[in-house]
């Protein structure tokens, strides 16, 4: 009898041991079925967007400098809503998306005017903004954040301030829609034959294939990546080439 009891005491415990092992812990924005409702609302930086930023991505600086403080609210928004474990992946990359393009407008508005963002001191390396109890840099938010998501699309919605730049997006990045906005970026940025030109055999293409080559090379070659997006279909074989890039500031 002792031992019938003991017997039934431990299978509640095997029982909840296995269900507990069924339910995944949330990776630091893996999870991308769950429904959070505790992320990072971007609706302050789409009002500036609509507002200073035309449809060719064309920023107006002098407008941005006018709403600093409206900039400086979202800013310290996402200063005090960095991303947790709960967030979901599509919630994480439109946060440090919309975090990379709103510091670059912060950058450029601090050294304004400016004719390009190479003319200031190491634009990309200085860390010179806080998010949550961390200092961080732009090129700390594209390589050892963003490029570590798996996702090449990024490389067509973060804007680095200058004409060959992906366009600055006139709309923030949500995690409702990041797919279709991302999609729609890299269509965008292919099609512009100030960034790219494109013929079935030969492609003059810009020099960010070439920078980050490996990002676009993980299933398959760069013309695969084009063929994805591209309107006209490249040969395999098609001749490949770099336009000269265009750091003057896109305003």
């Amino acid at each position: 009898m002792k031992k019938y009891l003991l017997a039934l005491l431990i299978v509640p415990l095997i029982s909840c041991a296995n269900s507990n092992k069924e339910i995944p812990d949330l990776a630091y924005g893996k999870n991308i079925d769950v429904d959070i409702q505790t992320t990072m609302n971007h609706s302050k930086w789409n009002t500036l967007l609509q507002k200073h930023v035309s449809n060719k991505g064309n920023v107006d600086y002098k407008g941005f400098q006018k709403d600093a403080d409206e900039l400086k609210s979202y800013l310290d928004e996402l200063a005090k809503n960095v991303p947790t474990k709960s967030w979901t992946k599509n919630a994480v990359l439109a946060y440090w998306i919309n975090t990379y393009n709103a510091f670059t407008v912060k950058l450029i508005l601090d050294n304004y005017p400016t004719k390009s963002i190479k003319d200031i001191s190491d634009p990309w390396g200085k860390k010179f903004f806080t998010l949550g109890t961390k200092k961080y840099s732009l090129e700390e938010i594209e390589h050892e954040i963003l490029r570590k998501m798996d996702e090449p699309r990024i490389h067509f919605a973060i804007n680095c301030a200058s004409f060959s730049c992906p366009n600055l997006s006139n709309e923030a990045y949500t995690s409702a829609t990041l797919d279709k906005q991302l999609t729609d970026a890299t269509k965008s940025f292919i099609a512009d034959k100030t960034k790219n030109i494109i013929t079935k055999d030969k492609v003059i293409i810009s020099k960010i294939f070439d920078w980050f080559s490996g990002d676009f090379k993980k299933k398959g070659s760069v013309i695969d990546f084009l063929n994805q997006y591209s309107t006209i279909k490249i040969n395999p074989n098609a001749k490949i080439s770099y336009k000269e890039y265009n750091w003057k500031l896109n305003e």
